[in-house]
């Protein structure tokens, strides 16, 4: 049936006009997170408002949360929330209809996830964290190493994840991060809160001075202490707290790493300051390493390696660290229990073995430390750096700091229960190749 000319003349005014379905394009995804709120981000391909429904069951999300204007890229906080609960949410997009005729409340037609708000920082809780390394290589090996993680885990609730930098190859660009961190782990994101860290190669499209470009527009990390720890008025360094874990994020790549610098006074002064049982620094350029990186070698990353062990592991270790993470080397290798080493490898002596034994309970033992915050008091460094390739194996891998060492792709697991640390590395085929295990008392 032919319409009417100025029926026809008002649908083609109308036309331009007419809103598409919108879709939501990345995440959600979780962010900093604390006992008492949440961050919520997602893209959509229609600028709209921002705006999350949710609530403590997914058949009753009768709170909203929103954020001031329109925007395609969304991030709206969920607050007064209470610790250790598991809440529902979903994002509110364009295509989304009144739940009933004339109610000014909309179900959400995005599907409905959950997350787990963190415990009250102090008491202990049982908690896994999930550490990946140089993941960004969109192959198949890092989907390996995933699943391998995923099957390992199976029903446990994983607490919180880490990113040790260069989380995107190539460029770090927008387009690497959607295929690289976004496309390839898209239920973990909208389920477990993400702490990430800044690598060389996400530095390529990233600022840390001016805390611009695509890293610092994709994550939301605390400057002011929001999450525990003392403010660091900056998102390329920061700390958290979970339980009774004290967590550092530090800047290898972009901020300036002279001892007596901004990023080294505020780690002195957070340090100092807190007083959960465990200490984990994690950062992207290792303090030692013979991997697909030499730490011995000044050109080598522009002698940032060498600023991270000459300056700033005495500060860690003085305040009684107890393990630090990085990547950059697409290799594992973990250290003996060592303190007070800060030279190249050819300065290396056996007496800065604290502990001379492998730190399996079922082998020769686990490393021990005092419960109360002793300085100098013994760690262990881990470089895993294989979450999305391992080195070539023509690569020597010997520093001497390393109890082992493995030119394999794969991923770390800490399991902290009370005043007990237990460390997994899984390669890709789901092989358990090396743990140890630290305990306080």
């Amino acid at each position: 049936m032919k319409l009417p000319s100025s029926l026809l003349l008002l649908a083609l005014i109308a036309a331009p006009f007419a809103q598409a379905a919108t879709t939501i394009v990345r995440g959600p995804y979780l962010q900093l997170a604390t006992p008492t709120s949440i961050v919520v981000r997602w893209r959509t391909d229609n600028t709209e408002p921002s705006s999350v429904r949710y609530g403590l069951a997914a058949n009753q999300l009768t709170l909203t949360a929103k954020s001031e204007g329109i925007s395609t890229d969304h991030v709206v906080q969920l607050a007064k929330l209470q610790p250790n609960t598991r809440y529902f949410y979903a994002p509110l997009t364009g295509n989304d209809k009144p739940a009933k005729p004339g109610a000014e409340d909309v179900s959400p037609s995005a599907p409905i996830s959950s997350f787990i708000t963190p415990p009250l920082p102090g008491p202990a809780q049982p908690t896994r964290v999930w550490v990946l390394g140089d993941p960004g290589t969109k192959n198949a090996t890092q989907a390996a190493v995933r699943d391998a993680y995923y099957k390992f885990n199976g029903n446990h609730t994983t607490d919180l994840w880490l990113m040790l930098g260069d989380n995107a190859y190539s460029e770090g660009t927008d387009a690497d991060y959607q295929k690289a961190v976004f496309e390839m782990y898209p239920t973990l994101l909208r389920t477990v809160p993400l702490w990430p860290t800044l690598g060389n190669h996400d530095g390529k499209s990233a600022n840390s001075l001016t805390q611009s470009g695509v890293y610092y527009d994709i994550f939301s990390l605390p400057t002011m202490g929001q999450a525990g720890g003392v403010p660091s008025g900056t998102e390329a360094y920061y700390s958290f707290d979970h339980a009774n874990i004290h967590f550092i994020c530090l800047d290898s790549n972009d901020s300036p790493r002279d001892a007596d610098g901004a990023m080294a006074q505020w780690l002195r002064a957070d340090l100092a300051a807190t007083t959960r049982d465990w200490i984990i620094a994690f950062f992207h350029h290792p303090t030692y390493t013979k991997g697909t990186h030499d730490s011995d070698k000044d050109s080598d990353s522009g002698g940032r390696m060498n600023d991270m062990r000459a300056n700033f592991l005495p500060i860690l270790e003085a305040g009684g660290v107890d393990l630090i993470l990085s990547g950059h080397s697409h290799d594992y290798e973990r250290s003996h229990f060592i303190d007070g080493h800060y030279g190249k490898s050819q300065t290396w002596e056996p007496r800065y073995i604290r502990q001379a034994r492998d730190g399996r309970p079922e082998g020769q033992g686990a490393y021990t430390k005092p419960r109360a915050r002793t300085p100098h008091s013994g760690e262990i460094s881990v470089v895993t750096g294989s979450a999305g390739h391992a080195s070539s194996t023509a690569i020597p891998l010997n520093h001497p700091a390393m109890w082992i060492s493995l030119n394999e792709a794969g991923s770390s697991v800490i399991d902290i229960e009370g005043l007990k640390l237990n460390f997994t590395f899984l390669n890709e085929t789901g092989v358990i190749r090396d743990t140890f295990t630290i305990e306080k008392k």
